[in-house]
């Protein structure tokens, strides 16, 4: 007998709530009991979906960064690099860069997006030393390439998600970074 929320739907219950009451009074005056409290859940099951409220922008996105960094070992880099994109819908995190003044969380978001990049980066960088690349090339490839996925989504998102798929978004951008390596 199953009790309670199924558990997509309180993490999708969770990101809702987070994301409306991030809109109406800013993400930090935005306690994690409140947005158990509009979810419906308590504050401890909270904790079972999500780490901190960071965690709730954050989640889909962390997924397919982990997915990327798998695919780096069973694919062309510029093949796994667009696996982060395959699919990709709009999300609490889209909603939060359009909406970072309305949120308030643009210095939030700022720190934590540089923190995937840097995660992207190192990842790519790895991988290429462990082909030959020299440690300066492995390391501005990683970071352009790393670079051109948050700016990616960054634009997606400004651009009004879900107009125009992800893909086609780090298509350009990837070129661009193509370009400038060349």
């Amino acid at each position: 007998m199953s009790t309670g929320r199924p558990k997509a739907s309180s993490r999708e219950t969770i990101s809702e709530a987070a994301c409306e009451l991030f809109l109406e009074q800013g993400y930090e005056r935005t306690a994690v009991a409140d947005i158990a409290a509009r979810a419906g859940v308590s504050r401890s099951s909270f904790f079972n979906y999500f780490e901190s409220k960071a965690a709730i922008l954050w989640a889909g996105f962390d997924a397919r960064i982990d997915e990327l960094t798998k695919r780096l070992d069973d694919t062309g880099l510029r093949e796994a690099v667009e696996s982060i994109a395959s699919d990709f819908t709009p999300d609490a995190l889209a909603l939060a860069f359009k909406n970072a003044d309305a949120m308030q969380v643009g210095d939030e978001l700022e720190r934590d997006a540089g923190l995937r990049q840097a995660r992207i980066a190192a990842a790519i960088s790895q991988r290429l030393r462990a082909q030959g690349v020299g440690a300066l090339r492995a390391d501005v490839v990683g970071a352009a390439h790393a670079g051109a996925v948050m700016a990616a989504v960054r634009q997606w998102a400004q651009d009004g998600a879900g107009r125009r798929p992800l893909s086609v978004r780090l298509g350009d951008a990837l070129d661009i970074a193509r370009l400038t390596l060349a």
